[in-house]
């Protein structure tokens, strides 16, 4: 799958509409009851990079990342400005934010993600697209070192110690984090309004399985 480790422009993307996604199937039984599945173990992001009124320029820069993709061909970084840190969008990034696994003394890699919450009901996010120098981690409530105790890959999410973790260590992590998507579309239709702004009505994007 063609994907290009390069983020939609932030400023671009800020006020677009969008969120997670989920698919269940709902069965009504003859007793009105219902059963309900879902085939999707994780949620998929839409958002909708439609510009409004504009400047030319935004216009213009907006087109130039649209054709570098190839519309749908290649995927790219996308920042959620709802949804974009470990901890709370009011909160600076810790160490301690995400528990992402426990050591076993052999494991030393580990997948970044980010865990929702609320009341006794949770669900795991994947995080695969971390953003370079934000990345955060410990060990047993520790600060590791980057560079010295671990490196992580910035293009999997993946976090790798030097050393294992010991049994049951808790290891934890703190990240600003994109969404990996795509154009949802192959066309992109534009208004002019004056000499100096314009409108870019609708441009869809979908969140990208990595």
């Amino acid at each position: 799958m063609g994907f290009h480790e390069v983020r939609f422009p932030a400023n671009l993307s800020f006020g677009s509409v969008g969120g997670p996604e989920r698919r269940t199937d709902v069965v009504t039984l003859a007793n009105g009851f219902e059963e309900r599945n879902t085939p999707w173990a994780h949620s998929r992001r839409r958002y909708d990079a439609g510009l409004g009124m504009r400047s030319l320029d935004d216009i213009e820069l907006m087109i130039a990342f649209f054709e570098a993709r190839q519309g749908q061909l290649y995927g790219f970084r996308w920042k959620d400005w709802s949804d974009y840190k470990s901890c709370k969008p009011s909160a600076t990034v810790g160490f301690e934010d995400q528990l992402i696994g426990h050591g076993d003394g052999e494991t030393a890699t580990f997948q970044l993600a980010k865990s929702y919450i609320s009341g006794d009901a949770s669900y795991r996010r994947p995080v695969t697209k971390p953003v370079l120098g934000t990345v955060l981690a410990g060990i047993q409530g520790q600060q590791a070192l980057e560079a010295v105790d671990w490196s992580v890959d910035t293009d999997t999410g993946l976090i790798t110690f030097e050393a294992p973790p010991g049994e049951g260590a808790a290891v934890t992590a703190g990240f600003e984090f994109d969404v990996p998507v795509r154009f949802d579309t192959d066309r992109i239709s534009t208004s002019v309004a004056s000499f100096q702004a314009g409108e870019v009505p609708n441009v869809p994007v979908v969140e990208l399985r990595i």
